[in-house]
């Protein structure tokens, strides 16, 4: 017969043992430093000044009275240190790092989480919420395929169509972009400059059709008619009879005639028709802010009745003015498809 426990290694009260009460209180000394087990911290040297019932794992680097105890528990008792042999499996409070920790392979680890554990809420370096059931802070997060070759789907789903599946971006907590399936089954890219007024940006419906409902675009032109152009006269619009993202018109030129405004900053296809009832020899050029610019259509007498079109790769900021500059003489035509000026946004 052994004269302590296998695991825990208590002192039995062998039998004609003299003093019983010693072997006894030994025994129930280790039984309280290992139930409901609390580490103060990992360290090398005993404290100054330990409490009794301290408890501390002896780091691998142990020094003075604790050299060659490393990795046993050293429990303050009665004014003296009982060294204890932790074994696998052993779970403790480690009071520093304010969490439990697990012995495993002969090394403290954090405690592993159910394998199907299933948890209300879960925060990772944050406090999740109600409503943030899962957060997390940090500078990336990585997500990867489980098998070799395998790949890799986020799945984000919706109860009904009229729901939300999507993701948001935001910038100091107030949201700038949202993509996915916002309020309808469209996916969409949408932005705001304020987290509150939302503009979708482009939207595919799920036919694979695509749209951008601001994107800048524009046909200029005026009302139906044939109006004759002086040599060195200048001329503007009446009609925006297609417009999106922001085109207006601005400042009167001659008339009832105005420039057109550019909403946006970049590069724009822009489209100079010019149809023509008759001319002497004609050139028709874009006034940009109101000086001629090199984009331009020009022709003879042999041009009339005819409609002549020439596009152009033009950059542009927002403000900028277009109207048209004429010389020659000659007689155009207005109206939907006849002389207009179109610009679209690339």
């Amino acid at each position: 017969m052994t004269e302590q426990t296998t695991r825990l290694e208590l002192p039995y009260i062998m039998p004609s043992q003299a003093q019983k009460h010693v072997t006894h209180n030994e025994a129930l000394q280790r039984l309280d430093a290992i139930t409901q087990l609390v580490v103060q911290s990992e360290i090398s040297t005993p404290p100054g000044t330990p409490e009794e019932g301290d408890c501390f794992l002896i780091s691998s680097t142990a020094t003075d009275d604790w050299e060659n105890r490393a990795g046993k528990l050293a429990f303050r008792q009665d004014d003296a240190w009982i060294y204890i042999s932790p074994r696998e499996g052993w779970q403790a409070w480690f009071v520093e790092l304010e969490r439990p920790r697990v012995l495993q392979t002969g090394v403290w680890k954090d405690v592993p989480p159910p394998e199907n554990g299933r948890f209300l809420q879960l925060g990772v370096n944050t406090t999740a919420d109600t409503v943030n059931r899962l957060a997390v802070s940090s500078q990336a997060s990585l997500f990867t395929n489980a098998l070799s070759g395998g790949g890799h789907q986020i799945k984000v789903n919706k109860a009904s169509s009229n729901d939300t599946a999507s993701l948001l971006f935001q910038s100091g907590w107030s949201g700038r972009a949202e993509i996915g399936l916002v309020g309808n089954d469209s996916f969409s890219i949408k932005t705001s400059a304020d987290g509150a007024s939302w503009t979708t940006a482009l939207s595919i419906s799920g036919a694979g059709h695509v749209s951008m409902p601001v994107r800048p675009l524009v046909r200029a032109g005026r009302a139906t008619g044939n109006i004759s152009h002086a040599a060195g006269s200048i001329s503007g619009f009446t009609d925006l009879p297609v417009q999106q993202g922001g085109f207006t018109l601005g400042n009167v030129v001659v008339e009832a005639l105005k420039e057109l405004l550019i909403p946006a900053t970049g590069i724009y296809v822009m489209t100079l028709s010019v149809a023509v009832s008759s001319s002497s020899g004609h050139t028709v050029t874009i006034r940009i802010n109101g000086a001629a610019s090199s984009f331009a259509l020009n022709g003879t007498a042999s041009a009339a009745n005819s409609l002549q079109s020439a596009s152009f790769l033009v950059p542009l900021k927002a403000n900028d003015r277009i109207s048209l500059a004429h010389s020659g003489s000659c007689q155009l035509a207005y109206g939907p498809g006849k002389t207009e000026v179109s610009l679209m946004m690339l």
